[in-house]
C-alpha cells in the first residue's frame, strides 16, 4: 500500500483524521495507523477507503498511478487485461510474443510503475 496516498487524499478534501475515521465508522488511531503503516487495513477497509475516496483499490494498493483510472479509457474500446495471458496472443514487428515474453513485458511495466510511485 502506498501510506502516502492515504494521507493525500484525506488532504485534498480537507479532512481531519477524526472525520475520515468517523466516516468510515473506526477509531481515530486506527486510521492514524493506516496512514502512518503501523496498521494494515483489511481487504474490506480497504474497499470501504476507496469509495470513501472515490477512488480504486489498485490506486490505494499502488497498482495504478491515476486516482481514477477509468477516467481516460475510451469506452468504445474493449478493455483487455495482460495479466490473463492464457486468452492472448500479441505480435511485435509480425512475430507472435511467447509466453515468457509478454510476462517480462508485464514485470517491465509494473516495475516501471513502482518506479515511477517512489519518484512522486
Amino acid at each position: 500500500m502506498i501510506l502516502n496516498r492515504l494521507t493525500t487524499l484525506r488532504k485534498s478534501k480537507g479532512w481531519s483524521l477524526q472525520y475520515a475515521a468517523d466516516r468510515l465508522g473506526i477509531a481515530k488511531s486506527t486510521y492514524a495507523g493506516y496512514e502512518s503503516g503501523h496498521r494494515r487495513p483489511s481487504l474490506e477497509a480497504i474497499a470501504q477507503i476507496a469509495d470513501l475516496f472515490d477512488t480504486s483499490t489498485d490506486y490505494i494498493l499502488g497498482r495504478v498511478n491515476h486516482q481514477d483510472p477509468q477516467s481516460d479509457v475510451d469506452p468504445s474500446v474493449p478493455f483487455m487485461e495482460l495479466t490473463d495471458l492464457s486468452y492472448l496472443n500479441l505480435s511485435v514487428d509480425g512475430l507472435s510474443l511467447s509466453k515468457e515474453e509478454m510476462q517480462q513485458f508485464i514485470a517491465f511495466i509494473r516495475a516501471k510503475r513502482q518506479l515511477e510511485d517512489k519518484a512522486t
